[in-house]
């Protein structure tokens, strides 16, 4: 991978945490159980979104921080997409990403302030940003929930329900190759006025159904807006030199088994590796905005909740609730195992003598 493909810094970072994932060499924590005196050696995560398996964990945190900032509301679920011909600007230069972002938040809050100039009516709406397809291919485009309605400047809420679709989809177009052409320079005119002949009823915005209950709002962020790049459950095989994983087509909805081969497979996910701090979740609006009027708004989910929510995505309850299991119950006494000491270093350490290094603390005091 690091000779064909000569990947970014941010994915040889990547890449290393996963393959060092788990590893007890890197560090961990050390559990004994006070009673009988057995020891359970806990390795460090990697904590990668790369990671099939600290990728979960990280869509769970990202989904349960999104649900607790939901208001009491119907929620639309808009996509705002690009033209194919502009796909490989954002590929080769990742800075321009940004661009999506801003086209999206600036047409919105137009939309919304439009309807009442002096009231000043403000949605609530988060961006995720999703830079593949089903086909794992290179398509950048934004995944935006928007309350269906907006919250004024004197403490009245509107709600909305016409979305005017005409008028998001040439607003996009607009305000995206605006910004791409602030950002790129005179060169990118030509492609401008090609993409304007081209799409003249602007780019594609696509509404799904409204999302009414509250909870079905709740678990179709977690499930969708907080996804990976393709789950486990697509890949079908690999026999050491092809992997075959399966989609749904998005016109026709049909089944599309593809095989490629292992570093072809690997190409196209590490390009939807995004750069190291990048946002990839923007909050925009009411989710955005601290102000002591917008605290009267009822939340989907209330305070009191939020910490026994927070818990069920620790380690330990996770294990718990896929498997049956206590991974800190002791098997021989079945006492829970209390933490002794933590390791945390880079250096190649055998396990045999973090365990002596822990028995002997665990004796001594």
């Amino acid at each position: 991978m690091l000779y064909i493909l000569h990947p970014r810094q941010a994915v040889i970072k990547n890449v290393d945490k996963m393959i060092n994932c788990g590893d007890p060499s890197f560090g961990g924590a050390m559990y004994g159980c006070t009673k009988c005196g057995t020891s359970k050696f806990v390795p460090f995560r990697c904590k990668s979104r790369f990671c099939p398996t600290c990728g979960v964990k990280y869509c769970q945190d990202r989904s349960n921080a999104m649900s607790f900032k939901l208001i009491q509301c119907t929620h639309r679920h808009c996509v705002f997409t690009i033209d194919d011909d502009l796909r490989h600007f954002f590929l080769e230069d990742r800075s321009l990403l940004d661009c999506l972002f801003n086209s999206v938040r600036s047409v919105i809050l137009r939309m919304f302030h439009q309807l009442n100039k002096s009231k000043n009516f403000v949605p609530g709406f988060i961006c995720v940003l999703h830079t593949f397809g089903r086909p794992l291919e290179w398509n950048p485009h934004i995944h935006c929930l928007i309350t269906e309605g907006g919250f004024s400047d004197d403490g009245f809420w509107r709600v909305v329900k016409h979305f005017d679709y005409s008028y998001l989809r040439k607003a996009f177009q607009t305000a995206l190759l605006n910004e791409l052409e602030s950002k790129i320079g005179p060169s990118f005119k030509k492609t401008k006025a090609a993409i304007y002949r081209k799409d003249k009823n602007g780019f594609y915005v696509y509404a799904k159904p409204n999302l009414c209950d509250p909870q079905t709002v709740v678990k179709y962020i977690s499930r969708y807006l907080g996804r990976p790049v393709i789950a486990l459950k697509r890949i079908d095989s690999y026999d050491g030199e092809n992997v075959t994983f399966h989609y749904n087509r998005h016109e026709d909805n049909a089944f599309v088994s593809k095989t490629v081969s292992a570093l072809d497979f690997i190409s196209l996910l590490i390009q939807h590796i995004p750069e190291s701090h990048y946002k990839m979740t923007r909050y925009y609006g009411l989710y955005a905005r601290q102000r002591i009027k917008d605290n009267t708004l009822r939340r989907i989910i209330h305070k009191s909740k939020h910490t026994v929510i927070r818990s069920f995505s620790k380690w330990k309850n996770n294990i718990l609730i896929s498997f049956g299991y206590d991974p800190l119950c002791c098997p021989n006494c079945s006492t829970t195992m209390s933490l002794m000491d933590i390791y945390y270093n880079h250096k190649r350490v055998s396990l045999e003598e973090l365990y002596q290094k822990a028995k002997i603390k665990c004796r001594s005091a």
